[in-house]
């Protein structure tokens, strides 16, 4: 798959329209100096200070809507778009031995700054065809299965797992549901919380449900600076509270679903910042950020004790879902 390594988005969201013409202008000196041999250095430089200018304004203020609207940006990174930005050697093992393969999950063996790991994620497709096999990254019950036996596997011979997670929710049709989707979902929540080899999760993009905990269960659970998490999707919460999904951007509000929101109850351990405008704008930059941040995770859970590592999952599973109740101001 090629992957497009830098430069500005052919695609805009409403709230990027300010910097259009601007790129649209860096794009024709750019072409224009290939092309005639000529020196526009000083016009590029200028009309990019410009735009990064703006794109930091913009950015400086995003609402929890445009987060999500980032996370489900066409041109975002996706996980095999990570396979060759983040990590090399890549081997893919297919198949749950049971019913068939899922490509909405895809697994392997892989290799990330000299560390050999399981990776296992969510890939919706770029095109139709791969989005029609990938069922847009929904995953079936044996998808679920899939990444349960790789990370068996993984355990058996001692590597970490590092799962991406970048999915609307698991697939909730006819077939998906008689072949025990709610079952592999459990399963593998269970399963994950006493594998016995290191595991770190990684939001990309959409987190959303079952289907994003169904491979989401670890030590630590990194989270892309544009991506969000949530038990249900802004949409899908507007219909339920107002019964009008275009109430999306207060749903997105209210559910806390951004980064910054669950950092701040520790739900993730690390934000993995983007490249200015978002990871859609620069791949390959955001390839080496992420590659940088799951080194310091694995580096950090290869220093503790199996034993150890395993306690302090438990309690951090266990500590999902606590609050406390302040007296009452009187």
């Amino acid at each position: 798959m090629a992957v497009r390594r830098a430069g500005p988005t052919n695609n805009y969201l409403n709230f990027e329209r300010p910097v259009y013409e601007l790129d649209q202008k860096i794009r024709e000196l750019e072409d224009l100096s290939e092309r005639n041999k000529l020196d526009f250095t000083e016009q590029i430089r200028s009309f990019r200070g410009r735009r990064d200018q703006i794109l930091r304004e913009i950015f400086s203020g995003l609402t929890p809507w445009q987060r999500v609207l980032l996370a489900r940006h066409s041109d975002r990174p996706q996980m095999r778009d990570y396979v060759e930005l983040t990590f090399s050697d890549f081997v893919e093992l297919s198949g749950d031995r049971l019913f068939g393969d899922d490509k909405a999950i895809v697994t392997g063996f892989a290799r990330v700054d000299g560390r050999s790991v399981m990776l296992v994620g969510h890939h919706k497709g770029r095109n139709v065809r791969e989005r029609h096999a990938a069922n847009a990254g929904s995953p079936h019950p044996e998808g679920f299965r899939k990444a349960l036996a790789k990370m068996r596997l993984a355990e058996k011979f001692g590597l970490p797992v590092v799962s991406l997670i970048d999915t609307k929710g698991a697939f909730p049709g006819t077939g998906a549901e008689e072949r025990g989707q709610a079952g592999a979902i459990a399963v593998n929540l269970a399963e994950m919380s006493v594998l016995r080899t290191p595991v770190v999760c990684v939001v990309i993009g959409e987190g959303g449900s079952g289907g994003a905990l169904g491979i989401g269960v670890g030590d630590r659970t990194l989270m892309l600076e544009h991506a969000y998490y949530s038990v249900i999707s802004p949409e899908g919460g507007a219909a339920i509270l107002w019964k009008d999904g275009s109430k999306a951007p207060e749903a997105a509000a209210a559910l806390k679903c951004t980064a910054d929101d669950l950092a701040e109850i520790d739900l993730v351990d690390e934000i993995v910042p983007e490249p200015l405008g978002g990871a859609h704008r620069d791949p390959a930059e955001m390839g080496r950020l992420l590659r940088e941040a799951l080194a310091r995770a694995l580096d950090a859970l290869a220093r503790e004790p199996l034993d150890a590592l395993l306690e302090r999952r438990y309690e951090k599973i266990r500590r999902i879902g606590v609050w406390r109740e302040a007296a009452d101001a009187k």
